[in-house]
């Protein structure tokens, strides 16, 4: 990817140049072209993919899937690939939701981002209720996950371009029991297996498929919370993987902000870029911004600032990625506001993507798309 420096893109805001888009060739060559004025056709031109976390219910919307295709170049399913979806029963495996959201991205020349293979949450109750009750042993526990890592990226293999190997395993500032390498030790992986299963996670995936690039996944790990510890513990711990010559590609970071804590883009930035410093790619995988609402079925802003404060956030993160040459891709989790995971969560908030609930373009999304036409006034393909 073409180098994307902050600071040039600001000084062409006013020479925005014409740029070829032969890097929609992969748009093309399966056929579909996405509309000369989204968001995927500006990133496709200076090398960026812009994804978007969607399910079979979203796709089967004509509407939804209409904004999906047109408007994103990579696709990760929601839940379709986490391990209580993929094997609910042992030993038997369904693979028709994340297969249909693959589908869906061949036929609009997209590329899919495989997640999770390794979480703490969302396991399948036979392998939680096993691991408690003691029917699962720890040398079982242990071998049950080489077979589901294996099986999962040999079934997708040639099929998801990147994976999520391993997500959430770093302690918050309010975790009781962060470990001296800033592991959670109360992760159900950590607490069973201790923390080098991470590692072991990358090389039975990397056995898997040779060709994918495998990622770490965390949230607050870019400085979000205004705290660098995370940061610096997953900066520290990445860095022994790769002198260990474990196969890691890249850093994840969610991108889950709330407009009541504030963000820098500035240090944002710094965090990734010293992430790429490694030698490591970097992406933003699951953005959106809330702010509290009204009620989970309109989500109106409740502060005349969050209106301002969402799209302002949306576009730091953005920008931020733009600035650093290794970050891949920029992904939002959902399409519109009636499908996104946060007021289920965040009870009173919501508000957190680029569409509303009536399926109307925000703010946020006219900004991102004007940054990455901002930025193809700066970028030269090589």
């Amino acid at each position: 990817m073409k180098v994307r420096q902050l600071a040039a893109v600001i000084t062409a805001a006013s020479t925005i140049a014409v740029v070829t888009a032969s890097s929609t060739a992969h748009a093309e060559s399966r056929g579909f072209q996405p509309p000369s004025d989204s968001l995927r056709s500006y990133a496709s031109q200076i090398g960026l993919r812009v994804g978007v976390a969607v399910n079979p219910e979203v796709l089967a919307d004509d509407e939804l899937a209409g904004i999906a295709a047109d408007e994103f170049s990579s696709l990760t399913p929601e839940n379709e690939m986490k391990w209580e979806t993929v094997e609910p029963t042992r030993g038997t495996y369904d693979w028709s939701g994340a297969d249909e959201v693959i589908d869906f991205a061949r036929a609009h020349g997209q590329k899919v981002r495989g997640h999770t293979l390794l979480w703490h949450n969302q396991n399948p109750a036979w392998l939680t209720e096993g691991v408690n009750n003691g029917t699962i042993s720890k040398d079982e526990l242990r071998g049950i996950l080489e077979k589901h890592i294996t099986d999962e990226v040999t079934h997708f293999r040639g099929k998801v371009y990147q994976w999520d190997v391993a997500n959430e395993f770093f302690a918050d500032s309010w975790s009781p029991n962060p470990l001296p390498n800033g592991m959670n030790g109360d992760n159900f992986w950590v607490k069973h297996l201790g923390t080098g299963i991470v590692a072991d996670a990358f090389r039975w995936a990397h056995a898997a498929d040779p060709k994918a690039q495998l990622f770490y996944n965390d949230y607050n790990i870019a400085g979000e919370d205004g705290n660098s510890a995370k940061s610096t513990a997953v900066y520290n711990w990445v860095k022994e993987l790769l002198a260990q010559g474990v196969p890691i590609h890249g850093i994840g970071n969610q991108g889950h902000l709330d407009t009541q804590y504030g963000f820098s883009g500035q240090r944002f930035r710094a965090d990734l870029q010293r992430y790429a410093d490694l030698g490591l790619k970097v992406a933003v995988t699951e953005a959106d911004v809330r702010t509290f609402v009204d009620s989970a079925e309109t989500q109106v802003p409740t502060d005349d600032l969050a209106l301002f404060a969402h799209p302002y956030e949306f576009s730091q993160m953005l920008q931020a990625c733009l600035a650093v040459s290794a970050c891949t891709s920029f992904t939002v989790w959902g399409i519109d506001d009636a499908h996104s995971w946060v007021p289920g969560w965040f009870e009173g908030q919501g508000y957190a993507l680029l569409w509303d609930v009536n399926r109307q373009p925000k703010e946020a999304y006219t900004t991102l798309k004007q940054d990455l036409r901002l930025a193809l006034g700066a970028s030269r393909r090589r």
